[in-house]
């Protein structure tokens, strides 16, 4: 008598909420891989082993599963600054050490997402971008800052502007250093910390350029 074939063991579902997290996770991937531009909804589905009406179903589109990835992302890293920021108490320059460190950490740890969101976003895309992360960031130092000028008696305007400059510098730096990994993002967020900190120690109460066009 032939033997019997066992009956095979079927693959258990996913909840609604399984499969939302598995589509985000696969179009995280897809979009620090490729751009938004060059991911298609068809490409996730595939990935995700399901037919493209789920992504729809669950995102409304490519862009709508773009902006859940981006809010995560944004999320995750603005969080880690602001608790980087948030000890009154320290030392300004250990403040600004923290946020190095943060900063960095989060690109070392979160390299897809640090990609997606240097990249560049749909442009309905208006929320959630890093620009407007980095506008959020540079609000908390611009506060750092002018404390620190008040305490010496400098003029608080400008510290909007020493914020930009100083946000730009480590958000550029951080782009240049997820490519290379060298040196060590302890010796990075040093060396940020120290052309910053021992320019704004010295700073001019009105500065003027040296050399004028002639």
């Amino acid at each position: 008598m032939a033997m019997q074939e066992a009956p095979r063991a079927r693959t258990p579902r996913m909840t609604g909420r399984e499969r939302r997290e598995q589509l985000v996770t696969i179009g995280r991937t897809l979009f620090a891989e490729k751009g938004y531009d060059a991911t298609s909804v068809e490409e996730i589905a595939s990935r995700a082993g399901v037919s493209k009406p789920i992504v729809y179903e669950h995102f409304g589109g490519k862009e709508g599963l773009y902006a859940v990835v981006v809010d995560r992302e944004v999320s995750t890293l603005l969080a880690s600054l602001e608790s980087s920021l948030r000890d009154q108490r320290a030392h300004p320059r250990v403040l600004m050490e923290r946020a190095a460190m943060a900063f960095l950490s989060y690109i070392d740890e979160h390299e897809d997402g640090f990609r997606i969101l240097v990249r560049d976003s749909p442009v309905s895309q208006t929320g959630g971008t890093f620009s407007s992360l980095l506008t959020d960031v540079a609000r908390r130092v611009e506060e750092i800052l002018a404390a620190q000028l008040r305490q010496h008696r400098y003029p608080t305007t400008d510290a909007p502007m020493y914020a930009q400059m100083l946000v730009g510098m480590v958000s550029y730096t951080g782009q240049w250093w997820l490519e290379t990994r060298q040196p060590s993002k302890e010796e990075v967020a040093a060396g940020m910390v120290n052309l910053s900190w021992f320019g704004l120690s010295a700073i001019e109460r009105r500065p003027q350029l040296r050399a004028r066009a002639s």
